[in-house]
């Protein structure tokens, strides 16, 4: 069996915990192991956290207010992309650096966090309408008797 929803959120930093929790709740319904919840929602709430402050003024001087999140459980792996109609990352660059912060700094962490959090990772531009796509999945975990486990 498989999951899979979408939501159309406004850039606003109350949209990250309600994405969050939406994820939690549907894992630990499904029953993922609790490790492997944390995990993930760890990583969408930094990549939420980057749409809602990044994803505003758009490549043509538009703004945008919204910002989409789809999450797929399916079979045994997650998948979560937070797409922005922002500016995107810079041009030119085939990926954006992700390099560690400093230890001190407030800012910064996201998109190291995301790559030490999840299985796999990508970070780019989405083609033909501008702003930042951010996709991560990770391979599940289940717990014991869980409904909705790979067999």
């Amino acid at each position: 069996m498989s999951i899979w929803w979408s939501l159309h959120l406004r850039r606003e930093a109350a949209s990250v915990p309600l994405a969050r929790r939406l994820l939690l709740g549907t894992m630990e319904t499904a029953g993922v192991d609790p490790d492997i919840c944390y995990d993930l929602s760890v990583a969408l709430s930094e990549a939420c956290a980057n749409a809602v402050e990044h994803g505003g003024a758009g490549p043509h001087g538009g703004t945008s207010e919204a910002y989409r999140v789809t999450a797929y459980l399916d079979g045994e792996k997650c998948r979560i992309e937070v797409a922005d109609w922002g500016p995107g990352f810079p041009v030119g660059r085939s990926r954006p650096a992700v390099r560690p912060a400093c230890p001190d700094a407030e800012n910064g962490r996201g998109l190291c966090l995301i790559h030490e959090l999840a299985d796999h990772v990508h970070i780019g531009n989405t083609p033909g309408r501008g702003g930042a796509v951010v996709s991560f999945d990770k391979i599940l975990k289940w717990k014991k008797g869980a409904p909705l486990a790979v067999v």
